[in-house]
């Protein structure tokens, strides 16, 4: 089933190899590591430009008989995967706490979603219905027929590797088409391989999914461009995604590209919001994951009558967040992904203190690990301000009212996630409708995902909606049949 590259050396996981594997053809390869431990899990041979033509022509050939295939064989497919995937539980989290700096917290929550994601998957083959159209012309019947587009390419971010490949490779299996994935060199296993065995092993025909690993520096344009693939998807950073878009756009084939880009999600806290409630949400919106999500709460914006109570209970909160060791079950901050992201962050950091911020809660680094920050006196101008952090950085800034809040909430040139909290679920909903983002959520962190919901953002967020049902426009094309049942007249 897998062609293209595959890991060198064996890695713990399934046991049940039916489709072709096979090393990159590429002479160079990459090793994988743990960035807590800093230990190396495995080494991959990288594809080349050959390796992707190649996933991208058994691809197609394996989705016309699989595209043909009955819904209920699609569906047992999925739902054989979803035995595996519960099977193998403790396997996967084990894989997404040592290959992308997990907390054993969020890795079990990602665990989840890949899982929930593939059972509601399972129900898609037999929702993608036709209709009949109405006519005004005499006889004709017309008919609107649902199919699969084909093959799907994907490029998987490594901050959630298997979450966020899943919502994208799940549903476009379920809806009969073929995938090709390209997983982050941070994550190959957890965001790419992990797919090809889960799949493997549910009886998925050769050929119908595709894993290829190599930097994007070499096989970056011919993946992308690669003219069997009508519908790309990518989750990543607004500049790469705005440079595929461009790309696609002068490219050999017109595409569909679904794109979740960056996020400069703000969490507002008006004066009659629930305070307690409101910091338990800010503090899991900005450090889960440390901070490593696309939809974490980037700015804390505080109305002025509550900000100095709010600031109070929000940082009595952090202090007591353990981080460390990810594989601990009470860890809440593990690493970042890798000393460049780390890099970043504190860069972020120098600049805005150099700017007037005040941190109020912070610590040096402890390998990859950076202990949680709060920083106060921010302004949206700020570098921690009007960048993504993804890191365990807290800005909190002040509103003068609920007008400035929303100004500071809207004043970013992202929307994709947002959350803003009062007593006054119709203010609530009324400043939520005012809100420049995708998704906002009333009373609760921006950190909200479910399969049947569609994700996505505005702006320079990204393009497109994620989630089950959104997909199915997304992953299907629609073929206009129309049957002449009796003789037609004709002006001439």
């Amino acid at each position: 089933m897998i062609e293209a590259s595959s890991p060198s050396s064996p890695y713990s996981f399934g046991d049940q190899l039916i489709g072709s594997w096979r090393t990159g053809r590429a002479s160079t390869t990459t090793t994988v590591t743990d960035p807590y431990t800093g230990k190396a899990l495995l080494d991959i041979a990288d594809a080349d430009s050959e390796d992707v033509a190649e996933a991208f022509t058994t691809s197609r050939a394996a989705q016309l008989e699989w595209g043909a295939a009955p819904p209920g064989e699609r569906a047992d497919v999925l739902r054989r995967a979803v035995d595996i995937i519960e099977r193998r539980r403790e396997e996967i989290i084990t894989w997404l706490i040592q290959e992308s700096g997990s907390t054993r917290m969020k890795a079990t929550a990602e665990w989840n979603a890949v899982r929930a994601i593939t059972l509601h998957a399972s129900t898609l083959p037999h929702l993608a219905e036709g209709r009949i159209l109405p006519s005004d012309v005499p006889g004709k019947e017309n008919r609107n027929y649902r199919k699969p587009v084909g093959v799907v390419s994907v490029i998987s971010p490594w901050n959630w590797p298997a979450h966020l490949t899943s919502r994208t490779v799940v549903p476009a299996l379920a809806l009969g088409n073929s995938v090709v994935i390209k997983p982050s060199l941070e994550t190959p296993v957890t965001g790419g391989f992990l797919f090809g065995r889960i799949f493997d092993e549910a009886g998925l025909p050769q050929g119908v999914l595709n894993v290829v690993s190599g930097p994007a520096s070499a096989i970056g344009d011919a993946f992308v461009l690669n003219p069997l693939s009508p519908v790309l998807s990518f989750t990543g950073s607004t500049p790469v995604g705005r440079r595929i878009a461009s790309q696609v756009a002068l490219g050999p084939r017109l595409k569909r590209v679904a794109l979740e880009l960056g996020g400069n999600n703000p969490l507002v806290v008006l004066d009659d919001a629930d305070l307690e409630l409101a910091t338990k949400a800010a503090v899991f919106g900005r450090f889960f994951h440390q901070g490593e999500i696309c939809i974490s709460a980037n700015r804390i914006i505080v109305q002025d009558a509550v900000y100095n109570r709010f600031v109070e209970l929000y940082v009595d909160r952090v202090r007591d967040l353990k981080f460390g060791d990810p594989n601990e079950a009470d860890t809440v901050v593990g690493p970042l992904i890798s000393r460049r992201q780390l890099d970043g962050v504190l860069d972020l950091l120098t600049r805005s203190r150099a700017q007037g911020a005040t941190t109020l809660l912070g610590g040096s680094p402890e390998g990859l690990v950076l202990p949680p920050h709060i920083l106060t006196d921010v302004t949206n101008d700020m570098a921690v301000a009007s960048n993504e952090i993804f890191g365990p950085v807290a800005p909190i800034l002040r509103a003068t009212d609920e007008d400035d809040a929303l100004r500071l909430a809207n004043d970013t040139e992202y929307g994709l996630s947002s959350a803003v909290f009062s007593g006054d679920g119709e203010r609530a909903l009324a400043f939520a409708h005012r809100v420049e983002a995708g998704m906002t959520h009333i009373n609760d962190s921006p950190v909200v995902d479910m399969p049947n919901a569609p994700f996505g953002g505005e702006k320079n967020s990204g393009l497109g909606r994620y989630g089950t049902h959104a997909l199915l426009d997304e992953l299907t094309r629609q073929h206009w049949i129309s049957v002449q049942h009796t003789a037609r007249t004709y002006p001439f």
